[in-house]
């Protein structure tokens, strides 16, 4: 199966003269709700890509969020606040777990969570590189999938690139386009109903 993860992220209403992990906090404690592109390529220990996809992600705090990946293979993810649901659309196959077990550590958990984020994650500032500023997040979890996640900021305080490294050597990097910070969402977007006849894996 393709491997995806979920990333949530949006526009910081900061000035562009605060540090990355200023600008972390300042995003947990003011974004409702975001929408946006994204593409996602995943890099071998070489740097050589292995895998790639694209598509769109909507979210509302706490714990709802939805991510549709285009391509190459259509999939729907959706967190409902209670539960985490995967549907891989070619196998007409769902796979549903509670979503505090299916996100722990994660960036989803980093990003969607409570604003106590560093009970979960040791922050520090990472320096500049591209004109971007940069942020480590090492989880204080041992059972964790990620060793760490780079995210870097623009001038204009927006989230444009999150990297995960893991401890296969792999690195997860997305890239993020057309953010829009606290856009009115529909709740039926953060409902799912299995397609009939899906299979149904987990809970």
């Amino acid at each position: 199966m393709f491997k995806f993860f979920i990333f949530l992220f949006f526009v910081l209403p900061l000035s562009a003269y605060a540090g990355a992990t200023d600008k972390l906090k300042n995003f947990i404690a003011s974004t409702h709700s975001a929408q946006a592109n994204f593409t996602q390529e995943v890099l071998d220990k070489s740097g050589k890509r292995i895998q790639s996809a694209s598509g769109t992600m909507q979210f509302v705090r706490p714990g709802k969020f939805r991510w549709v990946y285009q391509k190459p293979f259509e999939q729907l993810i959706v967190g409902d606040g209670k539960k985490f649901w995967l549907h891989d659309v070619e196998l007409n196959q769902v796979t549903v777990k509670k979503i505090d077990a299916a996100l722990g550590s994660s960036p989803a958990a980093l990003l969607s969570g409570s604003n106590e984020i560093e009970r979960g994650f040791e922050l520090k500032d990472n320096g500049t590189k591209d004109s971007l500023e940069w942020l480590q997040a090492t989880p204080r979890a041992q059972d964790t999938s990620f060793e760490k996640i780079l995210m870097a900021f623009n001038a204009q305080s927006e989230l444009m690139v999150m990297e995960l490294q893991d401890a296969f050597g792999h690195t997860t990097v997305l890239r993020f386009s057309k953010l829009q910070r606290n856009p009115k969402l529909s709740p039926q977007l953060f409902k799912f109903v299995p397609p009939k006849g899906a299979d149904v894996l987990g809970e």
